[in-house]
């Protein structure tokens, strides 16, 4: 396996992602305020980067502006999951899970909502050795989203997609592209998976830490198994509570129950296809530069489906890749994009530059969120909503994004 790309390998994936980048009744949610709201086979983290690397940032982070005609709302959710234990604590007796939603939204007067709490961020910053600025500099990112303000759409009318962000990192990381999908018509639903990120501001005042980090270390294959099998079970839990006879959230009667979506960086993409697998409720999937640690079964999986990756996830430097492409049995695409890293899919693409760390990728960060967020938009668009994609962009290249590459 010397020569084979583990796709930002579970913990090993995230150094390069991140800027060098408990509870109540079974299955019972409470709204928490927005306040609170390889590289080759080996694990080892790329080196975070050095102080030297790393100066102050003048002003707070700000998001780029989203695409679509829709004004954005968000909130957040705290799902308890009563039936089955936390897998990575088990004296932890329900599965606790943060969950943002974003929105379309009505015009609204309210605050723009915080992108992560402040202790999120100074555990995000301590652990990937980002020093020389404010460990909160992250949680005074600039948003576009209102927090909680009224959704608006017609019944039935939204479709949903689940994004689940990388190993070791939050829901925040993915937040550029759920404000943008929201823009365009969707109900986004990122889920933090407890234990499983550097920091998770849960209700109460409490933080869960990553202890399934430790795990990650002995077999990695393994672990990001177990991690995507994990992951599933949060999902159609979330959608359970989402689009079930009992919803949690007031504005769940917007969504299209039969238009269901989801995509992932890293792990979380590894845990798309499982998802699918195991839940038909998710109609089209997106797995971005994600190790596929559970096989597709034999039978195959029929339902649409978008590998994205870095400039080196090429065939045959992957073989969990080969072999998922083999046995998708829908329509099915293949893209790269030049000059991108393992981070270039998230929120980090963009952030590392406004606060003075080079991630070392030729794409830049607003290229890269261009373009991650033309290509997913299209390909929910294409598959959930049955709009057929002007210039054919998820058919050939394309000039206006010269640096996808169509392998299969």
């Amino acid at each position: 396996m010397s020569k084979t790309i583990i796709r930002g390998a579970l913990a090993a994936g995230v150094a390069s992602v991140a800027l060098a980048m408990s509870t109540t009744a079974a299955g019972a949610a409470e709204p928490v305020p927005s306040a609170a709201s390889a590289a080759s086979a080996t694990l080892a983290a790329t080196p975070a980067p050095s102080p030297s690397t790393t100066r102050p940032a003048a002003q707070a982070p700000v998001l780029p502006r989203s695409t679509g005609p829709h004004r954005v709302g968000t909130t957040t959710l705290h799902l308890v999951d009563g039936s089955r234990p936390d897998p990575w604590v088990p004296s932890v007796k329900k599965r606790e899970l943060m969950v943002s939603l974003w929105y379309p939204a009505k015009p609204s007067g309210g605050r723009r909502a915080p992108y992560m709490t402040a202790e999120e961020s100074t555990l995000l910053l301590k652990e990937q050795k980002v020093t020389g600025m404010p460990g909160d500099v992250l949680s005074r990112t600039r948003t576009n989203a209102i927090a909680d303000a009224a959704p608006t759409g017609r019944r039935n009318g939204l479709p949903l997609v689940v994004l689940s962000p990388g190993f070791t990192m939050p829901r925040s990381s993915l937040t550029i592209l759920a404000e943008d999908l929201a823009s365009r018509g969707y109900v986004v639903a990122g889920i933090d998976h407890t234990y499983e990120s550097f920091g998770t501001s849960l209700p109460g005042g409490r933080t869960a830490t990553c202890v399934a980090c430790p795990s990650a270390s002995a077999d990695f294959m393994a672990f990001g198994a177990k991690a995507a099998k994990g992951r599933q079970a949060d999902v159609s839990f979330v959608l359970d509570r989402l689009t079930g006879r009992h919803p949690v959230w007031k504005g769940s009667e917007l969504i299209d129950r039969s238009q269901v979506g989801m995509a992932g960086h890293s792990l979380g993409g590894a845990s798309t296809s499982w998802t699918m697998v195991n839940d038909s409720r998710v109609r089209a999937g997106i797995n971005m530069d994600g190790t596929f640690f559970v096989p597709i079964p034999k039978k195959g999986l029929s339902r649409p489906f978008l590998i994205l990756g870095s400039s080196d996830g090429l065939p045959g430097t992957d073989a969990t890749w080969d072999r998922a492409f083999e046995r998708m049995t829908g329509w099915k695409r293949w893209l790269t994009f030049e000059g991108a890293g393992h981070g270039s899919f998230t929120d980090y693409s963009r952030l590392s530059e406004q606060i003075g760390v080079d991630l070392g990728t030729t794409l830049k960060g607003a290229r890269a969120v261009e373009i991650t967020r033309e290509y997913v938009a299209a390909f929910f668009d294409q598959h959930l909503r049955r709009q057929p994609q002007p210039q054919s962009l998820l058919d050939r290249p394309s000039r206006r994004y010269p640096e996808v590459r169509f392998w299969r």
